[in-house]
């Protein structure tokens, strides 16, 4: 048992949280670097009606925290933000190698991309 690690399928299905503790969304999938090992994007669903119209916002990793008093991750973030966030619908493909994808999102978040 640890406290510091957790499997991926874990945290999948997580919620997360905004500072004031409204739900933002819950994590469907944790997208982690091949060559370095780190958690680059926390994908989040956001949006829609039990399930009908989600959209998936990429979170870059660094921006979310574990509460543990809350038992999700916590961003400083608010809905009227992740509305304007890069996104992308349950049947759209995205490619997660795209260089300039990445940038779009880290840059959209202002936090450094995760390869740097």
């Amino acid at each position: 048992m640890t406290d510091r690690l957790i499997s991926a399928d874990k945290v999948e299905g997580t919620t997360v949280y905004n500072r004031t503790g409204d739900k933002l969304g819950s994590i469907n999938n944790v997208m982690i670097d091949k060559t370095s090992g780190k958690v680059a994007y926390a994908d989040m669903s956001f949006g829609g009606f039990l399930g009908i119209g989600d959209r998936h916002h990429p979170l870059p990793w660094s921006m979310l925290t574990y509460d543990t008093d809350k038992g999700g991750y916590v961003v400083n973030l608010d809905k009227k933000t992740l509305e304007g966030a890069p996104t992308y619908g349950e049947k759209e493909r995205v490619n997660w190698e795209d260089e300039a994808w990445g940038r779009k999102v880290h840059d959209y978040y202002g936090v450094p991309p995760f390869w740097m």
